[in-house]
């Protein structure tokens, strides 16, 4: 994910995305059973989780740029 031009609004935007998507994903996950459609959540959800983290470091490193000048 290329994120180099991303506004911390951008980001807060889509901290806010990923972090529905990961509630209803968490949803589908409880009310599905199989284990294809199993693995297919954990998958989503694990890739979702990740692209969190990622913006909530990216956003934490430009409000630390932002707060040192």
């Amino acid at each position: 994910m290329s994120d180099i031009s991303l506004s911390l609004s951008e980001i807060e935007k889509r901290i806010s995305a990923i972090r529905a998507n990961l509630i209803e994903l968490e949803e589908q996950a409880a009310a599905i059973s199989g284990a294809a459609v199993e693995e297919l959540n954990a998958r989503r959800i694990a890739d979702q989780e990740e692209q969190l983290e990622h913006l909530v470091r990216r956003r934490d490193e430009l409000l630390q740029s932002r707060s040192k000048k």
